[in-house]
C-alpha cells in the first residue's frame, strides 16, 4: 500500500479542486445481491467521490427507519460479512481510485474475527471503517489494529460530544471526521445551516483532518449549502429510500444514481462565485 491512501488522495484533489466531496451511503446487499452490485458499481459514474457501505446488522440502533429495512433486506436476502467484502473486491476490479469506507457495529467485525476481518478488508480494498457503537476507550480493539492494516478509522463527532470529550474522540481518528448534524438517528431532521456552520468552524479549531457532514441531508439544496462549508456531504437514507420505494431492480438503480447526479451537481457547483447581474 502506497504511503498516500485513497482517502488522502481524494481529500486534496478536490481541495485543489475547491469543492466537497460527495459521499453516498448504501447498504451492502440491499435489495439483493445482485441489484446492490449494480448500485455500487455505478456511483462513481453517477457523481460520488467517496463511498459508504454499509454492513448490515439485525440491530443497528443509530439508524433511522430507512436504513434498519435496508438491513433487514439485505439480511433476509442471505447477505453476510464475507459477502460485502467480496462486492468490495470486485468493485476493485474496476476501480482502483474511489475510497471505501465500512459503515456499521462492532458485533458482526467481532463474530467474524477482528484480526481476521481487517486482514480480509484491507485484502479487498476497504480504506476506512466508521463503527458507530465502539467509543475511543476501546481503540485497542479495533482502531489501532486497524491502522496496522492501513485502514483509517473515522471518528463521529456529534452536537452533544463536549469540549471534555472531543480530545479523546480525535486521538486516533484518521481518514476524515464525520460530524453529525441532528441529534438523533439517520435520516431525520434537516439540519439548522447557521448552527451547523458554526459547529463546523469550531471543531476545525481541533482537527486538521477533513469535516464529513452527515445525517438528515436528503435535497441537492440542502448539500450544496452544507458544501460551502464542510469538506464532504453526506446522504444515505434519502438514495436507500429510492430503493424501498422503486417496483424493480432497473427502477431501483435508475433512481438511485438519477439522485446521485443530481446531488452530484448541486455539490460541484456549491463553491462557485456567481457574478452580480448588470442593471
Amino acid at each position: 500500500m502506497s504511503n498516500i491512501s485513497r482517502l488522502e488522495n481524494c481529500f486534496a484533489e478536490l481541495k485543489q479542486q475547491n469543492r466537497p466531496a460527495l459521499v453516498s451511503y448504501l447498504t451492502a446487499g440491499d435489495p439483493d445481491a445482485e441489484t446492490s452490485r449494480r448500485l455500487l458499481h455505478g456511483l462513481p459514474n453517477a457523481g460520488v467521490d467517496i463511498i459508504e457501505l454499509g454492513m448490515p446488522f439485525s440491530d443497528p440502533m443509530a439508524d433511522g427507519p430507512a436504513i434498519q429495512k435496508a438491513a433487514l433486506r439485505a439480511l433476509k436476502n442471505g447477505q453476510t460479512q464475507a459477502k460485502t467484502l467480496e462486492m468490495v473486491r470486485s468493485f476493485r476490479e474496476e476501480n482502483s481510485t474511489t475510497p471505501i469506507v465500512l459503515m456499521g457495529y462492532y458485533n458482526p467485525i467481532f463474530c467474524y474475527g477482528v484480526e481476521r476481518f481487517l486482514a480480509d478488508a484491507a485484502n479487498a480494498g476497504v480504506d476506512g471503517l466508521i463503527v458507530v457503537d465502539l467509543p475511543p476507550e476501546h481503540d485497542e480493539e479495533l482502531c489501532q489494529p486497524a491502522a496496522q492494516h492501513g485502514i483509517d478509522f473515522i471518528r463521529l463527532a456529534t452536537p452533544t460530544t463536549d469540549a471534555k470529550r472531543l480530545p479523546k474522540v480525535l486521538a486516533n481518528a484518521s481518514g476524515f471526521i464525520y460530524y453529525v448534524s441532528v441529534a438523533g438517528v439517520t435520516g431525520g431532521n434537516a439540519p439548522t445551516p447557521a448552527r451547523l456552520e458554526s459547529a463546523v468552524a469550531g471543531l476545525r479549531e481541533h482537527t486538521e483532518l477533513p469535516i464529513a457532514v452527515g445525517f438528515g441531508i436528503r435535497t441537492a439544496e440542502q448539500a450544496a449549502t452544507i458544501g460551502r462549508y464542510s469538506d464532504a456531504v453526506v446522504v444515505g437514507s434519502a438514495l436507500v429510500d429510492c430503493i424501498e420505494h422503486a417496483n424493480t431492480s432497473d427502477e431501483a438503480v435508475a433512481r438511485v444514481h438519477g439522485l446521485v447526479s443530481e446531488l452530484a451537481e448541486s455539490v460541484r457547483a456549491s463553491r462557485e462565485v456567481r457574478e452580480p447581474q448588470a442593471c
